[in-house]
């Protein structure tokens, strides 16, 4: 089937239930007695001490962003997807040395650091029903941004273009882009846009410029990060500007599968290596590679929260997921070698090999018996799956 006419093919539908806005699992078996309820503190906002005995190897991460237009653009994705930019983790971890004539970003904000962070209590936030509306309004309208862009992708827009729509939508919605101006560390300039713009070998946090124009044949990345009433909500897609390439096609489909795997597993009583298992069984049987140095994370009041969540590792190892937890999904897979490199920007983050990357993010909520993704939209399948 063709792809070159506004967002007339999907590679995906949306892969959960009835509700537009929730998938739902079954539970666990006897989850309840791993995990009994807290009562009021599932009403209330309640912090979570847990021990990291069980992750050592845990650190911290860096996300990026993605949001689609056009009117000859196939969305390779939900129209509802949209990612953020990450805000850095607290922990002790080695900062990174800079390269040679730049200052490089702390690894401790968007990749794994050089030791693994000492056993230590951990706060992790577990949301009661009193905030889900609040989550859910958060990820509705980053997800309604990255809706809007996708369908204004075309040939010929400069991701300038993009970051430009990105502040005038979110505004008009009454929020705030949460990655705008953010300063990982005080020795760097503060990122300048409000959207993560990554075009074919850019993995993510791609700044967006007036000189880098999208041409035919391109897949791009946008990551929206949204704070809205206090709550960040924060998704991705990667979408196609015209006709692209087998190859290209492929990466982002598997991208896309390797999200919604990773989903699939989400439930109380799972745990964090079952995602990351997951996500990386079904990219390398597909010939590609995942990113290890970027993964999801918790996300809420603070755009970057605890977990961090592995897009790799081994199933049955790492934290137990609990009802309340919300956190992000956001495999990025590379059509060759898993290894990036970061450009003189600081922030731009790019294939060492040169190979294509393409990556798909979901903001996800545990519930007592599955998961609910808040950044889906109602209109996720108006456009035919390929």
């Amino acid at each position: 089937m063709p792809i070159d006419t506004v967002a007339q093919t999907v590679l995906q539908r949306g892969h959960v239930g009835q509700h537009p806005a929730r998938a739902r699992q079954q539970h666990l078996p006897g989850w309840q007695q791993l995990h009994p309820a807290r009562g009021a503190q599932e009403q209330l906002h309640a912090e979570l001490r847990l021990q990291m005995a069980d992750l050592p190897r845990q650190r911290r991460l860096g996300n990026m962003q993605a949001p689609r237009r056009a009117a000859d653009v196939a969305l390779l994705g939900n129209r509802d997807e949209v990612m953020e930019l990450v805000e850095a983790h607290p922990g002790s971890l080695a900062s990174s040395r800079p390269a040679a004539g730049r200052t490089a970003i702390p690894k401790r904000y968007w990749r794994t650091g050089l030791r693994p962070l000492q056993p230590e209590a951990v706060g992790i936030d577990l949301w009661g029903p009193s905030h889900h509306p609040a989550l859910r309004r958060a990820g509705q309208a980053a997800a309604g941004t990255l809706s809007l862009i996708g369908r204004r992708l075309a040939p010929g827009t400069s991701t300038l273009d993009i970051d430009r729509w990105v502040r005038a939508d979110t505004q008009r919605r009454g929020g705030r882009p949460s990655q705008l101006g953010y300063r990982p560390h005080p020795s760097l300039p503060a990122f300048p846009a409000a959207v993560c713009v990554s075009p074919d070998s850019v993995v993510c946090h791609g700044v967006p410029s007036a000189a880098r124009v999208l041409e035919q044949g391109t897949i791009v990345n946008v990551d929206v990060t949204t704070e809205l009433g206090g709550f960040h909500g924060d998704t991705s897609a990667t979408f196609a500007i015209g006709a692209i390439s087998p190859e290209a096609r492929h990466v982002a489909d598997v991208a896309r599968r390797c999200r919604d795997a990773g989903i699939a597993v989400v439930r109380p009583g799972a745990r964090l290596g079952d995602i990351g298992a997951a996500i990386e069984e079904l990219a390398h049987a597909e010939g590609c590679s995942v990113v290890t140095e970027f993964g999801g994370h918790g996300i809420g009041r603070k755009m970057h929260a605890e977990p961090h969540v592995p897009h790799h590792g081994r199933a049955g190892t790492g934290l137990r997921l609990r009802p309340g937890m919300v956190f992000t999904i956001e495999p990025m897979v590379n059509l060759g070698q898993p290894d990036v490199r970061t450009l003189d920007d600081g922030w731009t983050v790019v294939t060492c090999d040169g190979s294509l990357s393409a990556q798909f993010e979901h903001t996800v909520l545990v519930t007592a018996d599955g998961v609910e993704i808040l950044t889906l939209t109602a209109d996720e399948d108006v456009a035919a799956a390929v």
